[in-house]
């Protein structure tokens, strides 16, 4: 049974961090980091949720998000992000006839969630959501996710500056990332 924590909404600011099952490198497989990109412009659009910070990784995703309404639900947001996400995911896992893929993510899932219709799990049941209280541990998680790409086992690119599905270039060099509306953490920890 997977237990899915509420998150109270009480901050402006959160570290959020979604998964693919069992971390498989969906987002690269596929070439679907648009669909991140699509839905960070949709929360922004629909509910004022801005994104400060994000790295969006083959099989997982790092945010840091400002809430300028502290009415959303964060969990509904997260779930429909995931729920529709996964949607297309399958559909270009089957469009790429990656079938040996489709056949792992439609056997993990359980019992009742085939009975309410799931077919696939392309995410894992929860994420992970950490209220950003200080702007030291601000600092320390966009510095994570910036260097995400060049950690450990990843070297996705020569310099983390680099990599294209990051808010690093916008931080470090001023460079505006061409798909993601960045909102400059400093405009409102400072201003």
């Amino acid at each position: 049974m997977t237990i899915r924590t509420q998150h109270e909404i009480n901050e402006d600011t959160w570290f959020v961090t979604f998964t693919c099952h069992n971390w498989m490198p969906l987002f690269e497989l596929t070439n679907s980091y648009d669909l991140v990109y699509k839905w960070l412009k949709l929360i922004d659009d629909k509910y004022q949720i801005k994104t400060t910070g994000f790295v969006i990784m083959p099989n997982h995703v790092h945010l840091l998000l400002y809430l300028t309404n502290l009415n959303v639900n964060l969990n509904t947001v997260m779930a429909n992000a995931k729920r529709f996400m996964a949607y297309d995911l399958i559909k270009r896992l089957a469009a790429q006839k990656h079938t040996n893929v489709l056949n792992l993510l439609a056997a993990a899932c359980t019992e009742k969630e085939r009975a309410k219709g799931q077919l696939h799990r392309a995410f894992e049941p929860s994420f992970d959501a950490k209220p950003v209280y200080t702007f030291d541990f601000l600092f320390q998680k966009l510095d994570y996710i910036h260097h995400n790409p060049v950690s450990g086992k990843w070297q996705l690119c020569a310099e983390f500056t680099d990599y294209p599905h990051s808010s690093a270039a916008f931080y470090e060099q001023g460079v505006s990332h061409p798909f993601v509306n960045i909102c400059d953490y400093r405009n409102y920890w400072f201003g």
